[in-house]
């Protein structure tokens, strides 16, 4: 069935027109000439939301969101709560319950407004997964050129010896143009991000067209459909060593993922989204879509070089004042702007990075890290994890965030985010971490939790542990250098964690975090007061319910 029947079907669209799987040539420009909307809190809603640059159609195509969406719109996503799945489902603040009435009365409503337009809609059929043993075949259906360009760019365009295609497709139906009326349709908003679980539909509706909903729309998706295939779906980065040696670094935002996988001696998977499956770890994406606020050119040269590349979108980053952007060099742009938003993006092929394994796929993982940066300046710069302290561990996804901009605040903040990725978990946490405790248990796989933020004293007191030493104890995790029986180990009195006396390249005496404070008692309040804060989200998420053990 080609793509206007199966859409007639799927939706009942009726005389509309397609332009359905252009290459990425035509879509940049399509996506000037008719991706139309607004860019300004007070802007009109048919300015121009993409441009070229000097380089014109061999290099970036720049986009603009609308005002109010310049990240994924958490408050405005939900799954439609049919009976069947409500009770599976792990509803939060960020993911919540739409009635199913009211979502077929919007669906019903939005099919009506692009015929009655006559509308156009791009199509770009994609998969998301690179692995054919759980690839699902993905079609993106939207207004936006740039939204199609940004599926080609992010996702495997042919996946070979998947099955049953018709039967397991997505579609995504984007259309920035039908405001929602929350009174008459249950959104909360004129916004909606809705995923329909039961029938495979991702509807996209109002100001919601920031290019990382085509993106995470999926990955929840994905994590939906993964865990009952008994295989696990994460939030994380991975790479392959020159033995052939597997690893995945979970984390969350600021913590070292993408800065830590990409290591000139390992080949990358990818950075931010995988399966772990019987078959190994595999790629969702064919893309990355990486932060651009003050990135750092010569720590990233891969993203440097691809900014000048053909076919890559820079999301939200403003023109030099006084130029227009058609008379920009991409590599003038001040990066440090972040005038329309501190979440300005870049989506890139994988292709653009020189050292990628060949199909973003590797073998069975030896080794799982899970990453922290600890502001508080307590935990130990690594330990080793075991069964149900990496269940805990996992199941808490903690990090600090430093404190705000206010002059005198320098308390930092903790931040935990259920399996490190909680707004894109759509079962309850402990199903991934059972199904993470299983497969390292299979593999006899080791864990570590590696701390990349500060020692010697918090934030404003004491230094950030460096990136040398950090690498040290990274590789000396990969190499085995700390496995049991090769290095003695203490446990740590109050976080009860198992840190090494010793590692290769790495000072002893910083392995025991206390010993890097002058003040030890302060060092002990301050710790207590971490652990305090984790037992605490233990109990408001309701872990020991989801049979996760507390291990501090």
């Amino acid at each position: 069935m080609d793509h206007a029947a199966a859409l007639e079907q799927l939706f009942g669209l009726k005389g509309v027109h397609y332009k359905a799987n252009l290459p990425k040539e035509e879509l940049f420009h399509e996506a000037i000439a008719n991706d139309r909307g607004r860019i300004r809190p007070d802007g009109p809603d048919d300015e121009q939301k993409a441009h070229p640059t000097k380089l014109g159609v061999n290099g970036p195509l720049v986009y603009y969101t609308d005002p109010t969406c310049t990240g994924r719109p958490v408050q405005d996503t939900f799954a439609v709560a049919w009976p069947e799945l409500e009770d599976e489902i792990w509803w939060k603040a960020d993911f919540q319950k739409y009635d199913p009435e009211k979502y077929q009365g919007l669906l019903k409503r939005v099919v009506e407004h692009l015929n009655a337009k006559g509308a156009t809609l791009y199509v770009k059929d994609v998969f998301c997964g690179n692995d054919p043993a759980y690839a699902v075949p993905y079609r993106f259906v939207g207004e936006y050129a740039t939204h199609a360009m940004f599926a080609h760019n992010m996702f495997p365009k042919e996946v070979q010896g998947t099955a049953g295609d018709e039967e397991r497709r997505w579609t995504m139906l984007n259309v920035p143009t039908f405001h929602c009326d929350p009174e008459r349709d249950g959104s909360l908003s004129e916004r909606a991000v809705i995923m329909d679980l039961k029938n495979r539909i991702g509807l996209v509706v109002g100001r919601a067209d920031y290019c990382g909903v085509v993106k995470k729309t999926m990955f929840t998706v994905m994590n939906f459909l993964l865990p009952r295939m008994n295989e696990l779906s994460m939030h994380c980065s991975a790479n392959v060593g020159e033995r052939g040696d597997c690893a995945i670094l979970f984390g969350l935002s600021g913590t070292g993922k993408t800065t830590l996988s990409a290591d000139p001696d390992r080949k990358l998977i990818g950075d931010d989204e995988h399966a772990w499956t019987s078959g190994g770890i595999s790629n969702f994406e064919d893309g990355c879509y990486a932060k651009l606020i003050d990135l750092d050119k010569d720590d990233e040269p891969v993203i440097a070089a691809a900014l000048s590349m053909p076919g890559t979108i820079i999301e939200n980053v403003p023109p030099l004042p006084g130029r227009k952007m058609e008379d920009l060099d991409p590599q003038e742009l001040d990066l440090t702007d972040g005038s329309v938003t501190e979440n300005t993006r870049f989506s890139y092929p994988l292709s653009c990075n020189p050292n990628v394994m060949p199909g973003a796929t590797g073998p069975q993982p030896e080794t799982i890290v899970l990453l922290t940066a600890d502001a508080f300046g307590v935990l130990p710069p690594i330990s080793a994890l075991e069964g149900r302290e990496v269940m805990y561990h996992f199941a808490s996804g903690f990090t600090a965030k430093l404190a705000g901009t206010e002059v005198g605040v320098t308390e930092p903040k903790a931040a935990f985010s259920a399996c490190f990725g909680a707004p894109f978990m759509s079962h309850k946490p402990s199903v991934y971490a059972r199904l993470l405790a299983e497969k390292m248990k299979a593999q006899h796989a080791r864990c570590v939790l590696l701390n990349t933020g500060w020692s010697g004293g918090p934030y404003g007191v004491g230094k950030r542990i460096s990136i040398g030493h950090t690498r040290a104890l990274l590789n000396a995790a990969l190499n085995g250098d700390l496995d049991e029986g090769k290095v003695e180990y203490e446990t740590h009195p109050i976080f009860n964690l198992r840190m090494p006396k010793s590692c290769p390249g790495v000072p002893s005496e910083i392995l025991n975090p206390r010993n890097t404070w002058a003040d030890k008692a302060a060092y002990d309040v301050q710790a207590e007061k971490l652990r305090d804060m984790f037992r605490a989200n233990f109990e408001e998420k309701g872990f020991a319910e989801f049979g996760i053990e507390p291990v501090m």
